[in-house]
């Protein structure tokens, strides 16, 4: 037996060896499970599995009823059509310009409305009324609308700001909420934003979520920011309205709070409407909290004032509507928590180094979850109520993982400058050996205050990284959320001053680990995390070796004048103009320290990014060859902020890892 077990002990690392890695190939046609309905009474649900084709650019899609008691699923066929919710009256679908009912489990279709253009449809409560939105010509700002002789001009002609925003151009056009009543004879659409230059759902990232019913159907809630051009670039004040089908009166149920205000849900008894929300207009990383008005009375609270964390990711009711659970970053990761409406108790419910992402079912002893860590992409879990422990329900790439070599993460407390404890994620590489010497990426996070915990990205993706053989340091620098509010709010007017510290001491911590190559230390990020690497380009005194940085801020003035959501800005940074100069724009301002760069940079940009613009990117590329470095820029014409085309990520992987090869 021992001589066996010698054999095995020997073979083991042989095994491991023989085993695949991650590539950019088996990353992108990794498969995506999403969840597309819930039964109501919370028993079944159905889900797709998602499949990119590299050639084609195309996903293909497979569809699967879960039995939420039993696990057990099975293949459904719902040919074109697209789910839109399941409640008491049935399965609702659309396809094409028809909406369709199914009261089977999907097994058969009966046509129940035509319902013509229409996006993100939502049935009512009593399945008599139908709400959806569309886009509407509410200004007249193309050429071509304006002078009605001249239909091949491609003028466009503004004279306020929010003229672009995210990756598309403002052509007059706004989503606005219509609602229809499919039990009467009136066929026409009302339209409940009428003449209003609003959005609903809200640009850019606003669908379904941003309309609902009241549980009697009588009225429509939805999301918007009643503000435009100027105004709706410098806040960040969005509001929920309920319009009622039977006056025709609007209220606006937020009108007291000068921040986000998003997300309503109501109760399964229907008392109670909640919703997240945040207190100071222009401050888009302000605490997110969670309020509740009680339907009847109109009194509204606030569950979690107290609680020193934000509420970051979903929401949900339990099916008696005597809890809420929600999922949030905390230390490094994002978990599962629960809130007791009546004492705004909160418990924490899963541990671990993972994300809890969306929650979709109750079964009273257990919530069914969506779950990621590094290595593993997004798949759904119950989670047991009591324990926190987790079961695997969906396992749509089992087969791949199999194959593959994975590496393991660890957090490490470090100290910072000021004498503070901060968390900071090393990722390492498969079959790693603590007696080598491995070349080193410390990453940077963008936003600058999104969360860095267990991810699973498409980009920055660090079992990818960690299997082309680098050990991966991802610090939860000042502004991440997840470390107590104050450790959030920190970064605000102070972006190259203590996060760049948390950024070297985290560096220079790890340089003092036997198995970091100190020699060999790359520095990559995207965004704020892009920023970050311009500014360390000129303030690290040769701690690093090379530089990666996509989409990031290079110039500050010029980036002020030309970004487009304001309110960022001028919370973050301040003005150009104000007396004295903010900060920002000298001594935290990249471009003023390229007399400092020494060392390679690859620079990569979006062509559609308005967030940070094409001149960015530019402007840093062309500093560092008028400087003599060896440098590179890889440009994405039809990217935006993000990298979203198949072929696309394959380039930009590649590209990435043959600089590092090359430089590292």
């Amino acid at each position: 037996m021992k001589l066996k077990h010698s054999l095995l002990a020997l073979a083991a690392p042989l095994l491991m060896n023989a085993q695949q890695v991650m590539t950019p190939e088996i990353l992108w046609t990794l498969k995506k499970v999403g969840v597309q309905a819930v039964s109501p009474d919370h028993s079944s649900l159905i889900y797709k599995i998602g499949q990119t084709d590299l050639k084609t650019e195309k996903t293909k899609n497979e569809n699967y009823f879960l039995n939420i008691v039993n696990h057990q699923s099975a293949k459904i066929d719902l040919g074109k059509k697209s789910l839109i919710q399941w409640d008491k009256n049935g399965l609702y679908a659309q396809e094409g310009e028809k909406i369709f009912l199914s009261k089977d489990n999907g097994k058969s279709w009966s046509e129940f409305y035509t319902i013509g253009e229409a996006d993100n449809v939502v049935i009512s409560p009593d399945g008599k009324k139908i709400a959806f939105s569309k886009q509407v010509l509410v200004e007249k700002v193309m050429g071509k609308d304006k002078y009605s002789d001249t239909p091949k001009t491609t003028a466009q002609v503004y004279t306020d700001l929010n003229h672009r925003h995210w990756d598309y151009f403002n052509e007059g056009k706004y989503n606005h909420v219509f609602v229809v009543d499919v039990s009467s004879n009136v066929v026409s659409a009302k339209d409940l934003l009428e003449g209003k230059t609003w959005d609903s759902p809200q640009r850019p990232f606003g669908g379904a979520e941003d309309f609902i019913f009241s549980p009697d159907s009588s009225q429509v809630l939805y999301v918007t920011k009643p503000k435009s051009g100027k105004e709706y670039s410098t806040s960040t004040n969005t509001d929920i309205f309920a319009y009622d089908l039977a006056s025709g009166i609007t209220k606006n149920l937020t009108e007291s709070n000068k921040g986000y205000d998003v997300n309503p849900k109501f109760s399964p008894d229907g008392k109670s409407l909640l919703w997240q929300s945040m207190e100071r207009d222009g401050y888009e990383a302000d605490k997110n909290d969670i309020k509740l008005m009680d339907w009847k009375s109109g009194k509204t609270s606030n569950l979690t004032k107290n609680w020193d964390e934000s509420v970051t990711g979903d929401v949900f009711w339990s099916g008696d509507s005597k809890s809420v659970y929600f999922t949030a970053a905390f230390k490094g990761t994002k978990q599962l928590f629960s809130l007791d409406p009546k004492n705004s108790k909160i418990q924490q419910i899963t541990k671990g180094n993972f994300d809890i992402n969306e929650i979709f079912a109750d079964q009273k002893s257990s919530l069914l979850v969506s779950k990621t860590d590094i290595n593993h992409s997004s798949e759904i879990y119950s989670v047991n109520l009591k324990n926190g422990e987790l079961k695997q329900v969906t396992d749509a790439n089992g087969d791949v993982y199999a194959k593959l070599a994975q590496g393991k993460s660890e957090l490490k407390m470090v100290k910072t400058s000021d004498g503070k404890e901060m968390g900071v994620w090393f990722h390492y590489p498969p079959n790693f050996d603590p007696n080598k010497k491995y070349p080193t990426l410390v990453y940077c996070q963008g936003g600058p205050q999104s969360a860095l915990t267990q991810f699973f990205s498409t980009r920055w993706n660090f079992s990818l990284m960690a299997a082309n053989g680098y050990i991966v340091v991802a610090p939860n620098r000042r502004g991440m959320p997840g470390w107590g509010t104050k450790w959030n709010e920190e970064i605000s007017k102070d972006w190259g001053g203590q996060p760049m510290r948390d950024y070297l001491a985290a560096t220079d911590f790890a340089k003092t680990l036997p198995y970091v190559d100190g020699e060999r230390v790359a520095a990559v990020g995207a965004s704020y995390g892009g920023y970050s690497v311009f500014m360390l380009a000129g303030i690290h005194n040769n701690r690093f070796k090379t530089f990666i940085a996509h989409d990031g801020l290079f110039d500050m003035k010029s980036w002020y004048l030309t970004t487009e959501e304001l309110w960022f800005a001028n919370w973050d940074l301040g003005s150009p103009w104000e007396k004295p100069l903010p900060k920002a724009y000298t001594e935290f301002n990249p471009s003023n320290f390229v007399d400092q760069w020494n060392k390679p940079i690859m620079i990569i940009q979006g062509g559609i990014d308005f967030r940070v613009g094409y001149e960015q990117g530019q402007e840093a590329f062309q500093a560092a060859k008028l400087k003599g470095l060896k440098s590179k820029f890889v440009y994405f014409p039809n990217e935006n902020h993000w990298v979203l085309h198949p072929q696309n990520g394959l380039v930009w992987q590649r590209e990435f890892f043959d600089w590092l090869k090359e430089t590292l």
